[in-house]
């Protein structure tokens, strides 16, 4: 069994272009607050580490965050996904056989 991490995108208080990610361990019943992906990329390493890497991430957004935030984010992902991918030399999404 894994554990299940929740992440949500949300929108900075009376911001229309800056956001945060709102990360919950679900079993410990914890929050981080992220401020951008290399953030959120060191936190989710440093708390899936105390379950031995055995995670599942569930991706949500609020209502408010708008659509060109959203690419913004997609972008600096597929980055970041990059990035790490060449630096382990191998893929981050694994096949589900």
């Amino acid at each position: 069994m894994s554990a299940i991490f929740e992440s949500t995108i949300k929108m900075a208080q009376d911001s229309r272009a800056d956001w945060y990610i709102e990360l919950r361990d679900t079993l410990e019943d914890t929050t981080e607050i992220c401020a951008d992906l290399q953030e959120y990329s060191k936190k989710i390493e440093e708390l899936g580490a105390l379950y031995g890497g055995n995670i599942e991430v569930k991706w949500s957004k609020d209502m408010n965050v708008p659509p060109f935030v959203m690419d913004t984010i997609r972008f600096e992902m597929s980055q970041l996904q990059r990035e790490i991918e060449e630096e382990t030399g191998e893929s981050l999404i694994k096949d589900k056989a």
